[in-house]
């Protein structure tokens, strides 16, 4: 029969017409839907909020210019949209240095004596200090920093005007007058460097992403030599076709085989990863040894949950696979555009989804000193748990079958 005939049946394009069609609408939707509206989507960012201020109040004030500040800051900005967290300054580097807050807006102990000199000559503008965090990616840190420093500058505002209107600044000079309407100059600094071959605090997702695509297709490959060898698949390359004879093995017993191959083979996979990333690419990787576990760690997570799947679902399980380890998990990463900047799907899927998990340990070990507070332990215990639902998913849906006495048989032509 020609392929022209075949053509004319309507039956043989209903499901790929359909599977493609949905599979182009789905991923559209999930990739397209988290990265168009970080503003309007903000969700309680963390920003550390520092008042150092230490001077006294202005005349006719109960507070001094920094506690002024920094309750108007807090007041001006919804809740619903930033998390401004009042810290001391020790407190705001542990949290910097934890990735715990994306930024920080800095009140300086001599703020308001600085503010009360410009009637002063040749007075220096009082300084606000905005602190970046560039290990929790580019993006986070300079929403952060723009958040930070809009605040800085409509507190300068605010300052000015009442500035303007006080009686020691009546006679003004026109650049005295300039310098008091917009008093508070702004410094933009790194609060937490990383290292210069870090990606902008972007290597680390890169890093993950290598780590999850070689666990799926590493599992995926797996999965099929497996039923080739075993005689439940076809071997085919190019014009040559064969199939082996049938091994008599039960369902339980082949995702064992399978379970077991992953184990050996993620590590000289996850080894390959590193010694591209790190050895030829010269990618910053403090902690190498740790980096290393954890990477064999979250690659037979993967793979283990590939082999799970697959075994569950048969054929369709790598489509299945697909969607649970890649496309909802780039999206609900949370590694390039930050959680709280993408839609309330997103943050719930990242509640489970494992790309979340693993970039957070990794950027933890890349960035922040190996904490555990810093996303390493949740890291840890993702992976755990992981593992532990592959090894019971699978063994539980394959003894199901094999118990029910669905045996795998091989197909004969007809």
């Amino acid at each position: 029969m020609s392929a022209g005939a075949l053509l004319r049946h309507r039956k043989l394009w209903i499901a790929p017409a359909v599977l493609t069609g949905l599979l182009a609408l789905l991923l559209s939707l999930l990739y397209m839907g988290g990265v168009l509206t970080p503003e309007s989507s903000l969700h309680r960012m963390p920003i550390a909020l520092v008042n150092q201020d230490t001077g006294k109040p202005p005349p006719g004030a109960r507070q001094n210019l920094g506690t002024q500040v920094s309750d108007q800051i807090i007041a001006a900005t919804p809740d619903s949209d930033v998390d401004w967290r009042r810290l001391s300054h020790e407190a705001a580097r542990d949290q910097l240095a934890a990735g715990k807050v994306y930024g920080a807006l800095v009140v300086p102990p001599d703020f308001t004596s600085a503010v009360r000199s410009l009637a002063g000559a040749d007075a220096d503008r009082p300084t606000l200090t905005v602190l970046t965090n560039p290990g929790l990616g580019s993006l986070g840190s300079s929403m952060a920093s723009r958040i930070s420093e809009k605040a800085a500058h409509e507190a300068s505002s605010a300052i000015g005007e009442r500035l303007s209107a006080a009686p020691e600044f009546a006679g003004a000079t026109g650049a005295t007058r300039l310098v008091v309407a917009d008093p508070v100059a702004v410094d933009t600094r790194v609060g937490h460097s990383i290292g210069k071959r870090g990606g902008l605090g972007l290597s680390a997702f890169y890093y993950v992403l290598l780590l999850v695509l070689t666990g799926f297709l590493g599992g995926n490959i797996i999965h099929n030599s497996v039923d080739t060898a075993l005689g439940y698949a076809d071997s085919e390359f190019g014009p040559w076709h064969s199939r082996r004879p049938t091994v008599p093995i039960d369902r339980t017993q082949t995702l064992l085989l399978k379970m077991a191959m992953t184990a050996g083979l993620c590590v000289p996979i996850t080894a390959l990863v590193m010694v591209a990333c790190v050895g030829i690419l010269d990618m910053d990787a403090p902690h190498l040894p740790l980096l290393a576990l954890f990477s064999y760690c979250a690659c037979l997570a993967v793979g283990l949950g590939v082999q799970a799947i697959n075994a569950a679902f048969g054929s369709i399980g790598q489509l299945v696979s697909m969607f649970v380890f890649i496309a909802l998990a780039l999206p609900s990463s949370g590694a390039t555009i930050p959680l709280e900047a993408v839609p309330g799907f997103y943050r719930f899927l990242a509640v489970f989804e494992p790309m979340h998990q693993l970039a957070s340990g990794v950027r933890a070990i890349l960035y922040f000193d190996a904490r555990a507070d810093a996303g390493l332990a949740r890291g840890w215990i993702m992976i755990g748990v992981g593992i532990a639902l592959a090894l019971a998913f699978g063994l539980l849906m394959t003894r199901y079958y094999d118990r029910r006495g669905l045996h795998r048989m091989a197909p004969q032509p007809t």
